[in-house]
């Protein structure tokens, strides 16, 4: 295993030129309490019930069945992590803040909400552009 990679064990369930879609059965990366690693998967239990099924990319020809190795490259966790927790965060704090400065309580909420809203809208038109992580791959295989 690459210093610093994140990996999971998981089962090809279908592929698709290039890709493959993978069944995870523990939430999260597994490194939860090594160093480096999150701590989230309380968290990951909490919202996901069973197995998960992601899309990787497949470039070493895993096939359906076949039990494979994904990692994830070294920061991408805590790139994911930043855009996913701490810019809606900051937008909602900071919308709450304009909120309160303009109107008192009842505009901070909305504040805060159309701060939430707004950086939602704005990861997700983001998509592919930016500072976007790269997609997890297919280590290893085993058929």
């Amino acid at each position: 295993m690459e210093h610093g990679v994140a990996t999971v064990r998981g089962i090809v369930r279908d592929v698709d030129s290039g890709e493959a879609f993978v069944e995870v059965e523990q939430g999260g990366c597994g490194r939860c309490h090594e160093e480096g690693g999150c701590g989230g998967q309380p968290l990951t239990r909490m919202f996901c019930s069973g197995p998960s099924v992601y899309r990787v990319d497949n470039a070493v020809g895993a096939g359906i069945g076949d039990r494979v190795d994904i990692a994830v490259k070294p920061g991408n966790l805590r790139l994911i992590a930043n855009r996913v927790y701490l810019v809606p965060l900051a937008a909602g704090i900071g919308g709450g803040a304009l909120g309160m400065a303009v109107g008192g309580e009842p505009l901070s909420i909305a504040g805060f909400l159309l701060g939430l809203a707004a950086a939602f809208l704005a990861l997700r038109r983001q998509g592919g552009g930016g500072n976007t992580p790269s997609r997890p791959y297919i280590i290893s295989r085993k058929s």
